[in-house]
């Protein structure tokens, strides 16, 4: 076995003797073994007076060198003709790599320039082991040692293998940021990937250190000060000090706030010839008085460049030129529409994606080949790719094309994990014991499809959900979806029946907006109430026993759900409201007749890096039609999904009949309001996910429409209030949290839990 440490003699040193102007009559080939004479020659190109020159036999030397297939290239005159004397490179029959855990083979071979039947190149060798070690600092393996190996396997081929000792993981540290006022460094941590490391690292990830991320975080700072009204913020290349000692990283972030500024006044300005600016002075999202958005001009460019391409303009330009008053803090922002170059896409070439299929990076451009280059649409297209969360990176450049009106596109990517494989268990007030096993992929073998499969086994409950969704439902902009579902709720100390639910949903959903969006649904799933045979059946509230009496039955729906949203982060907003207007009608086929209406509205502001105050109102209605009542699993049931401090059933119309169970029998209408401090741990690093909040809420379930004969049945409008205190982890396997609340206003006849302890949405 050989160690390789240079290149061979025979490339260092390269004699050639010609004689200027002199022809040759023929070229003869020695040396060669596997390559054919003939392609040899291929590479000498006479001069026009039919001669080979010295100019013409130095470029046939690099070309013959550059082909990777020779060690030693010699061209000597011999008379009139010249002689090619060969030293061809050995054989590579293979390329491999030992000691590698942490970066799989056939991501190493990528960033290798050396491949198997191919020639061996000695000065690629050391080219590739710096790359093998870029890999492995992108995986936080800092100290990483490469040797590569050359193994002869006779015949002129060989072997070529790199021996790989990974090292410790380098960790990051601290994260340190200076220079900052207007948010604090629990904020600003909690908007980049990277983190410190901790005790939950294993679960969490995020600790290892890589410059890529770091410079991408770096980024997402200027943006999100540039997004929240400062929009002379810089961040500086952060400063990396490494600890040989504890092998770890620590990272300090400089940034210059600047002013905080507010948009004054809004113009629309056009220098196209025909172009009426008062068609677009609407267009633009930002608003005079509001808080400077860096993101609201670019969503007001990306609408200018929509609605001027429809007026049949789609080369000109929408640029926003912002003038600055330092006295009172605003900025004037003119959007001036200028006549652009007329320059086509002539190609759009993508590269990197070696999982992504094209298409699914295609779809995200608003143009193709042969379109008009508008550079506002081409930004848009990175933004939307970005967002896709398939790549670790996405850059998008251009490249002169045939001609001085072609423009070529080059889009590079690189692809990154997107699947997730969850195993958890746990503890709930509402459904006990309970474990789940949850397999994902968000970009299902590069198609950009996603599906989903999970399994939850509980105390109390027990269930199955698969489902899939297809973002560009038949090549549009519509998301379809569909779901196969099946639930069984045991007997618990909520209720005294048990219910089960399988079928299945279609969805098809579009965005009308950058705010707000629609989503269809079709739904057909079957429903049953039973009653254990352990539970005497005289004794069970009227309204169950009729429900269980009915059996199975089919519920056929249709109906729409409307949201609006300007969120700024949507699994922990700080700032922005959200609407969601769901309506159900059932009826179109099945056994039953309802309409259902909902109404969720939260609002949320930022108080201070570490606060942030929400308000949110809900509500709904259900009624049945066609004669029929409304049954009673698709009734409201009130607990602590409305007011905390109450048990699941908790509140709502309830069969308070001397001798029966009890149970709540469901209600045709409800309400709730909350208002919630919600605030980070102080002495907790923000990377453990840890949160705080206080919160008030009130609300009430009423409005019974079912059987009464013989059962005395409460369904007042009763307000039910409570205060209390909640802390919520966003760990690996979901977001848990455990509140504990104290009544303020109850019914007498309903049931409080003070404590809870839930696995859900935040």
């Amino acid at each position: 076995m050989l160690v390789l440490v240079a290149a061979s003699a025979g490339m260092l040193a390269t004699p050639v003797c010609a004689a200027a102007g002199e022809p040759a009559d023929a070229i003869a080939v020695e040396g060669n073994r596997r390559v054919d004479p003939d392609t040899v020659r291929s590479y000498f190109h006479a001069s026009p007076a039919g001669q080979y020159d010295a100019a013409a036999l130095d470029a046939a030397l690099k070309d013959l060198y550059a082909t990777g297939q020779f060690d030693d290239v010699r061209i000597e005159r011999a008379g009139a003709r010249l002689v090619v004397h060969l030293t061809e490179a050995k054989f590579v029959n293979r390329v491999a790599f030992e000691g590698n855990k942490k970066i799989k083979d056939e991501d190493l071979a990528k960033v290798v320039r050396a491949k198997a039947r191919g020639g061996l190149q000695r000065a690629f060798v050391q080219s590739d082991v710096v790359s093998i070690m870029d890999a492995y600092r992108h995986v936080g393996r800092d100290d990483v040692i490469v040797v590569p190996e050359v193994i002869d396997r006779g015949n002129d081929s060989v072997d070529l293998v790199y021996t790989i000792t990974e090292g410790k993981k380098a960790t990051v540290r601290k994260i340190a940021f200076v220079g900052n006022r207007a948010f604090g460094e629990r904020q600003l941590k909690a908007i980049i990937k990277t983190s410190t490391s901790s005790m939950l690292s294993f679960l969490m990830g995020g600790d290892v250190y890589d410059p890529d991320q770091v410079e991408l975080d770096r980024e997402q700072i200027r943006l999100y000060y540039r997004n929240h009204g400062y929009a002379d913020a810089s961040v500086a290349a952060p400063v990396v000090e490494y600890d040989p000692a504890t092998k770890s990283f620590a990272l300090t972030f400089s940034i210059d706030e600047g002013p905080l500024y507010h948009f004054g006044g809004i113009s629309v300005a056009s220098d196209v010839p025909g172009l009426d600016p008062d068609k677009l002075r609407g267009v633009p999202v930002v608003r005079s008085g509001a808080l400077f958005d860096g993101s609201a001009l670019d969503k007001s460019n990306d609408a200018l460049a929509t609605e001027m391409a429809k007026l049949g303009y789609p080369f000109a330009n929408a640029e926003p030129r912002l003038t600055r008053d330092s006295a009172t803090q605003r900025i004037d922002v003119a959007f001036t529409i200028n006549q652009g170059q007329r320059t086509y896409v002539e190609r759009i070439e993508i590269h990197g994606n070696t999982r992504t299929r094209d298409y699914v990076i295609r779809r995200e451009f608003d143009l193709s080949e042969g379109d008009a280059y508008n550079k506002t649409l081409i930004d848009r297209a990175e933004r939307r790719l970005k967002n896709l969360n398939y790549f670790k990176t996405v850059k998008i450049t251009t490249r002169p094309g045939s001609s001085p009106d072609r423009v070529i596109l080059e889009v590079e990517t690189v692809d990154q994990s997107t699947g997730d494989f969850n195993v958890s268990g746990g503890y709930s007030t509402q459904d006990g014991w309970l474990g789940e096993v949850k397999v994902s992929e968000r970009n299902f073998y590069g198609s950009g499809n996603s599906v989903q499969a999970a399994v939850t086994y509980g105390q109390y409950t027990r269930g199955i959900d698969l489902s899939a969704s297809e973002p560009y439902f038949a090549g549009t902009r519509m998301a379809a979806g569909v779901e196969l579902y099946g639930r069984q709720a045991l007997v618990s100390p909520y209720q005294s029946y048990g219910t089960t639910t399988y079928g299945g949903a279609l969805s098809l959903g579009t965005p009308l907006t950058e705010q707000t969006s629609v989503l269809w649904r079709y739904s057909l799933y079957d429903q049953n109430v039973t009653l254990p045979p352990t539970v005497n059946a005289a004794a069970v509230s009227l309204p169950i026993r009729q429900a269980a009496a009915a059996g199975p039955q089919l519920v056929s729906s249709i109906g729409g759900t409307v949201t609006y949203s300007t969120l700024d982060n949507k699994k922990l907003p700080r700032d922005g409201f959200h609407s969601q207007l769901q309506q159900d009608l059932a009826g179109l086929g099945g056994d039953v007749k309802f309409l259902r209406t909902t109404e969720d509205l939260r609002y949320y502001k930022s108080i201070n890096s570490d606060l942030t105050a929400m308000v949110r109102g809900q509500g709904g209605y259900i009624t049945g039609w066609g004669g029929q009542q409304v049954p009673l699993l698709n009734s409201f049931f009130g607990g602590p999904n409305l007011v905390r401090g109450f048990a699941v059933n908790g509140i709502g119309p309830r069969d308070l009949t001397p001798g029966s169970t009890m149970d709540n029998v469901g209600g045709s209408m409800y309400w709730a309001t909350t208002a919630e401090l919600q605030s980070a741990i102080p002495g907790i690093p923000q990377e453990y996910g840890l949160r705080g909040s206080v919160f008030v809420d009130a609300g009430s379930v009423f409005g019974y429409n079912g059987p009464t004969q013989g059962a005395q049945i409460a369904s007042k409008n009763v307000v039910r209030s409570s205060v209390g205190a909640g802390l919520t982890w966003a760990s690996p396997f979901g977001p848990l949290t455990v509140d504990y609340a104290v009544p303020l206003s109850k019914a007498a006849y309903d049931v409080v839990q003070p404590l809870r302890f839930s696995a859900g949405g935040f």
